[in-house]
Protein backbone atom coordinates (compact mmCIF):
# COMPACT_ATOMS: atom_id res chain seq x y z
CA UNK A 1 0.00 0.00 0.00
CA UNK A 2 1.66 3.19 -0.91
CA UNK A 3 1.45 6.16 1.19
CA UNK A 4 -1.61 7.73 -0.86
CA UNK A 5 -3.76 4.54 -0.10
CA UNK A 6 -2.95 4.53 3.40
CA UNK A 7 -6.07 5.44 5.62
CA UNK A 8 -5.81 8.61 7.32
CA UNK A 9 -7.52 10.39 10.78
CA UNK A 10 -6.88 14.19 10.27
CA UNK A 11 -7.08 15.63 13.71
CA UNK A 12 -7.29 18.80 13.50
CA UNK A 13 -6.46 21.41 17.18
CA UNK A 14 -6.48 25.03 17.89
CA UNK A 15 -2.77 24.74 19.35
CA UNK A 16 -1.11 22.61 22.19
CA UNK A 17 -1.15 24.58 25.06
CA UNK A 18 -1.91 23.65 28.72
CA UNK A 19 -4.18 20.17 28.11
CA UNK A 20 -4.60 20.65 24.88
CA UNK A 21 -1.34 18.87 24.00
CA UNK A 22 -2.28 15.38 25.79
CA UNK A 23 -5.75 15.88 24.40
CA UNK A 24 -4.47 15.67 21.15
CA UNK A 25 -2.77 12.33 22.71
CA UNK A 26 -5.15 10.70 23.86
CA UNK A 27 -7.54 10.86 20.61
CA UNK A 28 -4.09 9.66 18.74
CA UNK A 29 -3.97 6.61 20.69
CA UNK A 30 -7.34 5.44 19.53
CA UNK A 31 -6.15 4.49 16.24
CA UNK A 32 -3.28 2.35 17.70
CA UNK A 33 -3.09 -1.09 15.81
CA UNK A 34 -5.88 -0.20 13.56
CA UNK A 35 -4.98 0.29 9.71
CA UNK A 36 -5.47 4.34 10.39
CA UNK A 37 -2.51 6.66 10.41
CA UNK A 38 -3.30 10.10 12.38
CA UNK A 39 -2.37 13.15 10.96
CA UNK A 40 -2.23 15.68 14.13
CA UNK A 41 -2.50 19.55 12.73
CA UNK A 42 -2.22 22.42 14.79
CA UNK A 43 -3.48 25.99 13.92
CA UNK A 44 -1.45 28.24 16.41
CA UNK A 45 1.86 27.66 17.89
CA UNK A 46 5.21 27.33 16.49
CA UNK A 47 7.03 24.12 15.77
CA UNK A 48 8.40 22.18 18.29
CA UNK A 49 9.90 18.53 18.56
CA UNK A 50 9.08 18.11 21.98
CA UNK A 51 5.34 18.50 21.18
CA UNK A 52 5.51 16.44 17.95
CA UNK A 53 7.07 13.73 20.21
CA UNK A 54 4.19 13.76 23.08
CA UNK A 55 1.34 13.46 20.03
CA UNK A 56 1.56 9.71 19.49
CA UNK A 57 0.39 11.19 16.20
CA UNK A 58 2.03 9.71 12.54
CA UNK A 59 2.64 12.85 10.92
CA UNK A 60 2.27 16.00 13.12
CA UNK A 61 2.07 19.78 11.14
CA UNK A 62 2.09 23.13 12.44
CA UNK A 63 0.28 25.74 10.62
CA UNK A 64 1.89 28.67 12.61
CA UNK A 65 -0.93 30.80 12.53
CA UNK A 66 -1.82 33.39 15.76
CA UNK A 67 -5.19 33.13 17.58
CA UNK A 68 -5.96 36.31 16.24
CA UNK A 69 -5.04 34.84 12.24
CA UNK A 70 -7.53 32.00 12.64
CA UNK A 71 -10.56 34.82 14.02
CA UNK A 72 -12.87 35.83 11.30
CA UNK A 73 -13.25 33.55 8.41
CA UNK A 74 -10.44 31.57 8.69
CA UNK A 75 -10.19 31.36 4.87
CA UNK A 76 -6.25 30.64 4.81
CA UNK A 77 -6.27 28.62 7.19
CA UNK A 78 -9.19 26.46 4.88
CA UNK A 79 -7.12 26.71 1.99
CA UNK A 80 -4.25 25.08 3.56
CA UNK A 81 -6.00 22.59 5.08
CA UNK A 82 -7.17 21.53 1.65
CA UNK A 83 -3.89 20.97 0.68
CA UNK A 84 -3.04 18.93 3.54
CA UNK A 85 -5.80 16.52 3.19
CA UNK A 86 -5.16 16.76 -1.17
CA UNK A 87 -4.41 13.18 -2.49
CA UNK A 88 -4.34 10.84 0.87
CA UNK A 89 -6.93 9.07 1.68
CA UNK A 90 -8.49 11.02 5.04
CA UNK A 91 -11.49 9.39 6.07
CA UNK A 92 -11.99 10.64 9.55
CA UNK A 93 -11.50 14.35 11.01
CA UNK A 94 -11.19 14.77 14.98
CA UNK A 95 -12.04 18.94 15.78
CA UNK A 96 -10.98 19.77 19.14
CA UNK A 97 -12.99 22.77 19.59
CA UNK A 98 -15.04 25.10 17.88
CA UNK A 99 -12.85 26.69 15.61
CA UNK A 100 -11.29 23.69 14.03
CA UNK A 101 -14.68 22.13 14.00
CA UNK A 102 -16.06 25.49 12.00
CA UNK A 103 -12.92 24.92 9.47
CA UNK A 104 -13.34 21.04 9.06
CA UNK A 105 -16.68 21.54 8.25
CA UNK A 106 -16.51 24.04 5.62
CA UNK A 107 -13.40 22.92 4.34
CA UNK A 108 -13.20 19.12 3.70
CA UNK A 109 -16.31 16.62 3.40
CA UNK A 110 -15.20 14.76 6.49
CA UNK A 111 -17.44 13.19 8.53
CA UNK A 112 -16.50 15.68 11.87
CA UNK A 113 -16.54 14.54 15.20
CA UNK A 114 -16.01 17.89 17.16
CA UNK A 115 -14.76 18.13 20.87
CA UNK A 116 -16.02 20.23 23.23
CA UNK A 117 -14.10 21.12 25.99
CA UNK A 118 -16.04 24.23 27.91
CA UNK A 119 -19.49 24.67 28.77
CA UNK A 120 -21.65 27.20 26.62
CA UNK A 121 -20.19 26.36 22.98
CA UNK A 122 -22.86 25.97 21.21
CA UNK A 123 -24.85 28.87 22.86
CA UNK A 124 -24.37 31.59 20.15
CA UNK A 125 -26.87 31.14 17.34
CA UNK A 126 -24.35 31.24 14.73
CA UNK A 127 -23.04 28.46 16.08
CA UNK A 128 -25.94 26.36 16.46
CA UNK A 129 -26.71 26.80 12.52
CA UNK A 130 -23.35 25.83 12.12
CA UNK A 131 -23.87 22.38 13.94
CA UNK A 132 -27.48 21.94 11.98
CA UNK A 133 -26.19 23.05 8.06
CA UNK A 134 -23.65 19.85 9.01
CA UNK A 135 -25.50 17.72 11.37
CA UNK A 136 -25.43 14.79 9.07
CA UNK A 137 -21.62 14.64 9.00
CA UNK A 138 -21.37 15.67 12.42
CA UNK A 139 -20.68 14.07 15.52
CA UNK A 140 -20.84 16.01 18.63
CA UNK A 141 -18.81 14.95 21.65
CA UNK A 142 -18.48 16.30 25.56
CA UNK A 143 -15.41 15.48 27.82
CA UNK A 144 -18.33 15.28 30.66
CA UNK A 145 -21.87 14.48 30.90
CA UNK A 146 -22.38 17.63 31.86
CA UNK A 147 -20.60 19.40 29.14
CA UNK A 148 -22.83 17.08 26.59
CA UNK A 149 -26.31 17.85 28.30
CA UNK A 150 -25.19 21.63 28.00
CA UNK A 151 -24.97 21.00 23.91
CA UNK A 152 -28.18 18.70 23.87
CA UNK A 153 -29.40 21.97 25.61
CA UNK A 154 -28.20 24.10 23.18
CA UNK A 155 -29.36 21.91 20.01
CA UNK A 156 -32.56 20.19 21.42
CA UNK A 157 -33.38 19.00 17.87
CA UNK A 158 -30.60 16.55 17.52
CA UNK A 159 -30.73 12.83 18.37
CA UNK A 160 -29.26 11.82 21.68
CA UNK A 161 -26.91 9.97 19.93
CA UNK A 162 -25.42 12.41 17.53
CA UNK A 163 -24.07 14.21 21.33
CA UNK A 164 -22.49 12.05 23.58
CA UNK A 165 -19.51 11.91 26.20
CA UNK A 166 -16.43 10.68 26.08
CA UNK A 167 -14.31 11.74 29.33
CA UNK A 168 -10.70 12.50 29.12
CA UNK A 169 -7.97 10.39 30.43
CA UNK A 170 -4.78 9.78 31.14
CA UNK A 171 -1.70 7.10 30.40
CA UNK A 172 -1.87 6.20 33.60
CA UNK A 173 1.57 4.41 33.70
CA UNK A 174 3.49 7.09 32.16
CA UNK A 175 1.99 9.68 34.52
CA UNK A 176 2.41 7.52 37.65
CA UNK A 177 6.32 6.61 36.21
CA UNK A 178 6.79 10.45 36.26
CA UNK A 179 5.25 10.91 40.00
CA UNK A 180 8.41 11.39 42.48
CA UNK A 181 7.97 9.64 46.11
CA UNK A 182 6.10 11.47 48.69
CA UNK A 183 9.73 12.14 50.76
CA UNK A 184 11.40 13.18 47.34
CA UNK A 185 7.94 15.38 46.22
CA UNK A 186 8.17 17.33 49.39
CA UNK A 187 12.28 18.09 49.66
CA UNK A 188 11.87 19.39 45.89
CA UNK A 189 8.72 21.42 47.00
CA UNK A 190 10.12 22.65 50.29
CA UNK A 191 7.58 20.91 52.63
CA UNK A 192 8.06 19.46 56.15
CA UNK A 193 7.94 15.87 56.02
CA UNK A 194 5.52 15.81 58.89
CA UNK A 195 2.90 17.95 57.78
CA UNK A 196 -0.05 17.22 56.92
CA UNK A 197 -1.04 18.60 53.26
CA UNK A 198 -3.68 19.87 51.63
CA UNK A 199 -3.35 20.44 47.79
CA UNK A 200 -4.53 22.58 45.33
CA UNK A 201 -3.50 23.41 41.89
CA UNK A 202 -5.10 25.86 39.13
CA UNK A 203 -4.69 29.25 37.92
CA UNK A 204 -5.57 32.02 40.89
CA UNK A 205 -8.52 33.20 39.10
CA UNK A 206 -12.45 33.93 40.37
CA UNK A 207 -12.96 30.49 38.63
CA UNK A 208 -11.21 28.07 40.55
CA UNK A 209 -12.43 29.26 44.09
CA UNK A 210 -9.29 29.15 46.45
CA UNK A 211 -10.46 31.86 48.53
CA UNK A 212 -13.52 29.12 50.35
CA UNK A 213 -10.59 26.38 49.62
CA UNK A 214 -8.68 29.64 52.49
CA UNK A 215 -12.04 30.07 54.38
CA UNK A 216 -12.42 26.25 54.72
CA UNK A 217 -8.82 25.57 55.80
CA UNK A 218 -9.46 28.31 58.35
CA UNK A 219 -12.08 26.48 60.11
CA UNK A 220 -10.99 23.26 60.41
CA UNK A 221 -7.47 24.39 61.42
CA UNK A 222 -7.83 23.64 64.67
CA UNK A 223 -9.47 20.15 63.94
CA UNK A 224 -6.39 19.06 61.51
CA UNK A 225 -2.74 17.57 62.85
CA UNK A 226 -0.45 19.88 64.05
CA UNK A 227 1.13 21.89 61.47
CA UNK A 228 -1.03 20.93 58.32
CA UNK A 229 -0.67 23.09 55.68
CA UNK A 230 -2.91 24.35 52.59
CA UNK A 231 -0.69 24.17 49.17
CA UNK A 232 -1.68 26.00 46.74
CA UNK A 233 0.03 25.43 43.00
CA UNK A 234 -0.70 28.40 40.29
CA UNK A 235 -0.42 32.26 40.06
CA UNK A 236 -2.75 34.22 38.58
CA UNK A 237 -4.18 37.89 39.31
CA UNK A 238 -5.71 37.06 42.81
CA UNK A 239 -2.62 36.13 43.94
CA UNK A 240 -2.41 39.62 46.42
CA UNK A 241 -6.25 38.71 47.30
CA UNK A 242 -5.57 35.23 48.57
CA UNK A 243 -2.73 35.85 50.31
CA UNK A 244 -4.37 38.96 51.80
CA UNK A 245 -7.81 36.78 53.13
CA UNK A 246 -5.04 34.09 54.54
CA UNK A 247 -3.62 36.86 56.81
CA UNK A 248 -6.80 38.35 57.86
CA UNK A 249 -7.62 34.67 58.69
CA UNK A 250 -4.15 34.38 61.13
CA UNK A 251 -3.10 31.23 58.94
CA UNK A 252 -0.58 32.64 56.27
CA UNK A 253 1.57 30.64 58.08
CA UNK A 254 0.08 27.92 57.23
CA UNK A 255 -0.87 28.79 53.55
CA UNK A 256 1.78 28.34 50.96
CA UNK A 257 2.02 29.90 47.40
CA UNK A 258 3.94 28.39 45.14
CA UNK A 259 3.51 29.72 41.90
CA UNK A 260 3.38 28.02 38.64
CA UNK A 261 5.05 25.23 38.84
CA UNK A 262 6.77 23.37 36.05
CA UNK A 263 4.80 19.52 35.48
CA UNK A 264 3.29 20.48 38.66
CA UNK A 265 1.70 16.78 38.97
CA UNK A 266 5.48 15.12 39.55
CA UNK A 267 4.86 16.04 43.06
CA UNK A 268 1.38 15.27 43.61
CA UNK A 269 2.69 12.54 46.06
CA UNK A 270 3.58 15.08 48.53
CA UNK A 271 -0.26 15.57 49.21
CA UNK A 272 -2.23 14.20 51.73
CA UNK A 273 -5.07 15.28 50.45
CA UNK A 274 -6.04 17.54 46.97
CA UNK A 275 -9.29 19.21 46.98
CA UNK A 276 -10.67 21.13 43.61
CA UNK A 277 -13.23 23.71 44.65
CA UNK A 278 -13.85 25.13 41.07
CA UNK A 279 -17.20 26.40 39.81
CA UNK A 280 -18.03 24.12 37.15
CA UNK A 281 -15.28 22.88 35.65
CA UNK A 282 -15.49 21.04 32.34
CA UNK A 283 -14.25 17.93 33.56
CA UNK A 284 -11.21 18.68 35.72
CA UNK A 285 -8.41 16.41 34.29
CA UNK A 286 -5.92 17.75 37.52
CA UNK A 287 -8.38 14.94 39.26
CA UNK A 288 -7.11 12.30 36.91
CA UNK A 289 -3.17 12.89 37.87
CA UNK A 290 -4.31 13.41 41.93
CA UNK A 291 -6.02 9.90 41.75
CA UNK A 292 -3.16 8.72 39.92
CA UNK A 293 -0.54 9.54 42.62
CA UNK A 294 -3.01 7.77 45.30
CA UNK A 295 -4.38 11.16 46.79
CA UNK A 296 -7.66 11.35 48.53
CA UNK A 297 -9.95 13.66 46.42
CA UNK A 298 -12.59 16.22 47.76
CA UNK A 299 -14.58 18.49 44.71
CA UNK A 300 -17.23 20.80 44.51
CA UNK A 301 -20.46 19.42 43.26
CA UNK A 302 -21.10 21.24 40.19
CA UNK A 303 -20.20 20.89 36.44
CA UNK A 304 -17.97 17.52 35.47
CA UNK A 305 -15.86 17.10 37.93
CA UNK A 306 -18.64 14.86 40.49
CA UNK A 307 -18.43 12.44 37.37
CA UNK A 308 -14.74 12.40 38.01
CA UNK A 309 -14.61 11.64 42.01
CA UNK A 310 -17.95 9.50 42.10
CA UNK A 311 -18.35 7.53 44.92
CA UNK A 312 -14.40 7.29 45.52
CA UNK A 313 -14.05 11.00 47.07
CA UNK A 314 -16.28 13.46 48.50
CA UNK A 315 -18.31 16.35 47.36
CA UNK A 316 -19.12 19.85 49.04
CA UNK A 317 -21.31 22.07 47.52
CA UNK A 318 -19.95 24.78 45.73
CA UNK A 319 -18.83 27.60 47.76
CA UNK A 320 -19.86 26.27 51.24
CA UNK A 321 -17.04 26.59 53.21
CA UNK A 322 -18.41 24.89 56.15
CA UNK A 323 -19.16 22.08 54.00
CA UNK A 324 -15.56 21.95 52.77
CA UNK A 325 -14.36 22.17 56.26
CA UNK A 326 -16.05 19.28 57.05
CA UNK A 327 -14.71 17.21 54.24
CA UNK A 328 -11.13 17.94 55.22
CA UNK A 329 -11.73 17.04 58.92
CA UNK A 330 -12.47 13.84 57.63
CA UNK A 331 -10.14 13.15 55.56
CA UNK A 332 -7.68 14.20 58.04
CA UNK A 333 -9.71 11.42 60.06
CA UNK A 334 -8.59 8.53 57.92
CA UNK A 335 -5.38 6.13 58.89
CA UNK A 336 -4.11 3.31 58.55
CA UNK A 337 -5.73 0.42 56.48
CA UNK A 338 -9.15 2.94 56.11
CA UNK A 339 -6.58 5.65 54.45
CA UNK A 340 -4.91 2.59 52.15
CA UNK A 341 -8.59 1.84 51.13
CA UNK A 342 -9.34 5.46 50.25
CA UNK A 343 -5.97 5.19 48.16
CA UNK A 344 -6.70 1.89 46.29
CA UNK A 345 -10.11 3.53 45.78
CA UNK A 346 -9.34 6.45 43.77
CA UNK A 347 -6.54 4.64 41.86
CA UNK A 348 -9.15 1.67 40.98
CA UNK A 349 -12.22 3.98 39.29
CA UNK A 350 -9.37 5.96 37.70
CA UNK A 351 -8.76 2.59 35.90
CA UNK A 352 -11.68 1.56 35.27
CA UNK A 353 -13.08 4.97 34.09
CA UNK A 354 -10.70 6.95 32.88
CA UNK A 355 -8.05 5.04 31.13
CA UNK A 356 -6.68 4.90 27.66
CA UNK A 357 -7.63 1.09 27.52
CA UNK A 358 -11.08 1.63 28.57
CA UNK A 359 -11.96 4.97 26.60
CA UNK A 360 -10.66 3.35 23.50
CA UNK A 361 -13.61 0.39 23.91
CA UNK A 362 -16.14 2.91 24.33
CA UNK A 363 -15.02 4.87 21.58
CA UNK A 364 -15.36 2.71 18.99
CA UNK A 365 -18.48 1.20 20.23
CA UNK A 366 -20.08 4.52 18.38
CA UNK A 367 -22.90 2.76 15.67
CA UNK A 368 -22.02 6.50 14.12
CA UNK A 369 -18.12 5.81 13.95
CA UNK A 370 -19.36 2.37 12.87
CA UNK A 371 -20.68 3.29 9.74
CA UNK A 372 -18.03 5.50 8.76
CA UNK A 373 -14.57 3.92 9.69
CA UNK A 374 -13.69 0.47 11.01
CA UNK A 375 -11.08 -0.23 13.87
Amino acid sequence: MSPSDTPRVLQLCHGYDGPFLDCARQYAVLFAGTPYRVTTVFLTGVPDERVAAACASDEVLFLGYSSKEVGGLKLGAMRRLREIIRGRDFRLCIAHRFKPTYIACLATRLPVIGISHAFGVYQRFSRRVLAHLFSKRLLLLGVSNAVRDDIRACLPGWPAERIETLYNRIDIEAVQAEQLPREEARIALGLSLDAWVVGNVGRLHPDKDQATLIRAFAQALPQLPKGSLLVIMGAGRLEATLKSLAASLDIAGHVLFLGQVANGRRYFKAFDVFALTSDHEPFGMVLLEAMAAGVPVISSDCGGAPEVVGACGMLFTLGDDGQLAGCLQQMAGLAGDELEAQRLKVQSRLVQMFSDAVVRDQFWDRQWLANRVKP
